[in-house]
């Protein structure tokens, strides 16, 4: 039984396709971890505004861009671009939420 010449090649191609998604796990997860805090912050965010304390809120609002930052440079890493881009969202909605406390 003979072999193509490309049949190596494919069997390498599946392969690397096999194993990509796996060394790129690690990015993926830490940027659903960074939007995770996000939403948490976002929520003590909310709390502050409604005890009345608009120095903190100012405060985790930041903390919450920042989260949002890094869930997007993970992302990117990790070849989930699309993710990135309805991050971009969800930054526009933070500078709305910073413009209705006055921290800007």
């Amino acid at each position: 039984m003979r072999f193509a010449p490309a049949t190596p090649i494919a069997a390498f191609g599946l392969v690397l396709c096999m194993i990509a998604p796996t060394l790129a796990a690690p990015s993926c997860l830490k940027g659903e971890r960074k939007i995770q805090e996000a939403a948490a912050l976002r929520y003590q965010a909310r709390e502050e505004a409604r005890l009345g304390n608009r120095d903190r809120v100012c405060d985790t609002l930041d903390e919450v861009g920042d989260r949002y930052e890094d869930a997007k440079e993970a992302f990117e890493d990790c070849g989930a671009g699309i993710v990135a881009i309805d991050l971009r969202s969800e930054t526009r909605a933070l500078r709305a939420a910073k413009s209705v406390n006055r921290c800007d």
